[in-house]
């Protein structure tokens, strides 16, 4: 990947008493990172200030923001939100600044192994896990029951789809032209054993990815089913999250894969009479569907890590402040505050978050069997690769579309095509 060069901003090394400034780049949310981020700078003791800075809407633009900045040796950025999916890329540029021990044990004790996964990179702890997300499957009571799925077991996306077919109902998912494809795509084929690439810390010419396989084909002949039965609805091709509970909220709702928010934004609805209780009522979740039967699912991972940036003039405060920041209960506050489950295990101990999310102990269990997607310096490469060759979800053919796939990325990798 070729980064473009730009002028470093001016790094703001310290407030008008003298105190550093740690500038804190985060993703946009409620306000929740602000606030952590003012509790921290009390609680330093006037030894830092925690200022934020907000980054684009979407990780892709964050991406870019944060990585031509940092190839620029912008002193400014002392710590960063970074997306689990682009910590390898920052790691492998030089552009992380190497997590002390101390910090790395500290900041790591009773975590999700999700969290864990996607924080490390060639064996090592190169960000700080923040919060964490991970999706469940979400079931109406009346349609499961009718099928006669007992939803305390196991079930396998097979009998999702024969259940909703037969009642003529919508399974939801994620069938966007987007990063929710490839979402999918790996947590099918990570839950039937398999990896979108195999060896993530060889060069990009060396890369080999585990498409074109028998964990390949089942995650193609899954999302085939849904997208040629018409069982994943009408609207399929632009589905997204928000899009998919809408769906599913509706009268032909069934069975969705989703994060927690769905809980929280459908109270808000029923509290708004834009929907009525005996929708939310109707609500049950259960883990996340089986790829191969009797096989261990392995869920969606997502979520912020703390990244502290190499060429910060206070790398060691910023570290400090980042121990602040991932506290569990300043975790379990961002939970409360904007809807993000924590990836400290501790958090989840909260009365508050056990109140507020009914799931709790789903979620994290989820958490901790949570497969992160490929850790790459060149997952930009790939995750584009997958929206192009396995979109539609309609248009998949399983005997295909794997080994297509395999051969266009493998060929953008090595530089013969292009994106």
């Amino acid at each position: 990947m070729t980064l473009g060069v730009v002028a470093p901003l001016a790094a703001c090394a310290s407030t008008g008493s003298g105190v550093p400034t740690l500038d804190w780049y985060i993703n946009p949310d409620n306000g929740g990172q602000a606030k952590i981020a003012q509790q921290c700078t009390e609680a330093s003791g006037g030894k830092y200030k925690v200022v934020t800075q907000l980054l684009p809407r979407d990780a892709a633009s964050q991406r870019e923001q944060l990585a031509r900045r940092l190839a620029a040796h912008d002193s400014s950025i002392d710590l960063m939100s970074l997306d689990p999916v682009f910590v390898a890329e920052q790691a492998e540029a030089g552009f992380l600044a190497p997590v002390p021990d101390d910090v790395a044990k500290a900041t790591t004790q009773d975590v999700a192994q999700g969290a864990i996964d996607s924080a490390t990179w060639r064996g090592k702890i190169v960000a700080i896990p923040f919060w964490s997300n991970t999706q469940l499957l979400w079931y109406r009571k009346s349609v499961a029951k009718a099928a006669g799925l007992d939803m305390s077991k196991p079930v396998t996306w097979d009998q999702l789809i024969d259940a909703a077919k037969k009642q003529n109902k919508y399974l939801a998912v994620q069938g966007i032209k987007a990063e929710s494809l490839t979402v999918w795509i790996n947590a099918l084929i990570e839950s039937a054993g398999g990896h979108i690439i195999t060896n993530p810390e060889a060069p990009a010419t060396d890369t080999k990815l585990g498409l074109d396989t028998p964990e390949g084909k089942a995650a193609a002949t899954i999302m085939s089913m849904i997208g040629t039965s018409g069982v994943g609805g009408p609207g399929l091709p632009s589905e997204d999250e928000p899009a998919s509970l809408t769906l599913f909220q509706g009268d032909k709702g069934s069975f969705m894969v989703n994060w927690p928010f769905v809980w929280t934004s459908t109270q808000t609805a029923v509290q708004s009479k834009a929907l009525d209780q005996s929708v939310l009522d109707d609500i049950g979740w259960a883990e996340y569907p089986q790829t191969t039967e009797g096989k261990q699912a392995r869920p969606p991972y997502g979520g912020i890590n703390l990244g502290i940036g190499a060429f910060s003039k206070h790398t060691d405060l910023a570290f400090e402040a980042a121990e602040c920041i991932v506290s569990p209960e300043h975790q379990a506050q961002y939970f409360m505050s904007d809807g993000n489950p924590a990836a400290s295990l501790k958090a989840y101990d909260d009365p508050k978050v056990q109140k507020a999310y009914p799931m709790y102990a789903l979620i994290r269990k989820s958490l901790e069997d949570a497969a992160p997607r490929p850790k790459s310096p060149f997952y930009n490469q790939v995750s584009t690769g997958l929206q192009q060759t396995w979109y539609p979800v309609s248009r998949i053919d399983p005997d295909k579309t794997p080994r297509t796939s395999s051969d266009f990325i493998t060929a953008v990798l090595r530089g013969d095509r292009l994106l």
